[in-house]
């Protein structure tokens, strides 16, 4: 087994197939476990202070998680630097340093399991609609994952007359009104994606003017990334209930992406009709349950902290642990918030512990 170079042609061969069994997502995700405990220094040192080693690590749910935060604390990668590498960052801060990094020397990998994941979740089976986007583009924001994912979305799925219409002086709602209007009159289904923020921004403009709109039929909506002290918090049900009542569109089609920048793959609803609504993936990540203090699963039925091993991740570590509260349940997961209490203190020592086992 080749544990000097990344199984990167393996890794986009597995995600162009369609589907794969537990023991073809054992194999992968054991083999780009190898090649990371190789490569990779500190994954190593905190892989062995949780007693995890090449020859005893037998499947994807025995591979440490490291915490989120870590990409914070270090750089966490396996390939050296280049001036070509694409670097994603965490936001909620403007300090480079305090911001969690992700490396990308090359973005074949993401491009891929962005797309054919997006096809299957979000167009379902339209090859393209005009979209609008409410989230700055990739030129304004270059460190942002989100902003690689929507503008991904609209080159390879939205016609050429999509557009952003979102700037650094805000969102153009006269613009936006104008394009919604356009779309009821022509009755050409119109997509609208961006952050969970922006549409409330949306929805307090509309209901201020007095107007709501009427898409047409097969028009849909994805919002995603949360509120981030961006805007005002809404309960779920009042959010797409209000998405829903001003433009029109229903809420098996109002579609919430779940990601984060530490991951290269994406999960998906199949609409808000009832919230909170069963999140999954597609075949090259899994998920599971975990107790952030120990790293081990939680018995079965009991919530947990979310850690996903997903195959995209080929240079930094394929297996996070997460600060989301999850449920299992039938075809997924729930999303239940945020580590508070006991859970977000044993996130916290997660974290130390993954930096005391790489300290010299």
């Amino acid at each position: 087994m080749n544990y000097v170079e990344p199984p990167v042609a393996d890794i986009l061969e597995f995600i162009a197939q369609e589907g794969c069994t537990d023991t073809q997502f054992d194999q992968l995700a054991l083999r780009l476990f190898a090649y990371q405990y190789n490569a990779s220094a500190s994954y190593r040192s905190f892989c062995q202070r949780r007693g995890a080693t090449v020859r005893n690590v037998k499947s994807w749910n025995d591979i440490p998680a490291v915490p989120i935060d870590a990409f914070k604390a270090m750089e966490l990668r396996c390939e050296p630097p280049t001036p070509t590498e694409r670097v994603f960052m965490t936001s909620g801060t403007t300090r480079a340093d305090m911001r969690g990094r992700h490396f990308h020397p090359r973005l074949d990998v993401y491009n891929l399991s962005m797309t054919r994941n997006f096809a299957q979740r979000f167009m379902q089976g339209v090859e393209r609609m005009p979209m609008g986007i409410l989230f700055p583009d990739d030129i304004a924001m270059p460190n942002s994952s989100l902003a690689h994912y929507l503008a991904l979305a609209k080159t390879t799925f939205g016609t050429d007359d999509s557009r952003y219409f979102m700037s650094p002086t805000g969102i153009d709602l006269e613009g936006l009104w104008q394009r919604l209007a356009q779309a009821e009159r022509s009755g050409e289904p119109y997509a609208l994606l961006g952050a969970s923020y922006s549409f409330v921004h949306v929805i307090d403009a509309l209901r201020k003017a007095g107007r709501s709109f009427r898409l047409p039929a097969g028009s849909r909506i994805l919002d995603t990334g949360g509120y981030k002290g961006q805007s005002r918090e809404l309960p779920l049900e009042a959010f797409y209930s209000a998405l829903s009542e001003l433009l029109g569109v229903p809420r098996h089609l109002c579609i919430n992406m779940y990601g984060m920048t530490e991951l290269s793959t994406q999960f998906y609803d199949d609409g808000n009709a009832v919230v909170p609504s069963v999140k999954s993936g597609p075949h090259w990540i899994r998920s599971r349950l975990v107790d952030p203090a120990t790293g081990r699963t939680v018995p079965a039925g009991e919530r947990g902290i979310l850690a996903h091993c997903d195959l995209g991740n080929f240079n930094s570590v394929n297996t996070i642990l997460t600060e989301d509260v999850g449920e299992p349940v039938e075809g997924g997961f729930l999303l239940l918030g945020r580590a508070e209490g006991a859970q977000a203190k044993g996130c916290s020592l997660a974290v130390e512990e993954f930096i005391r086992s790489v300290a010299p």
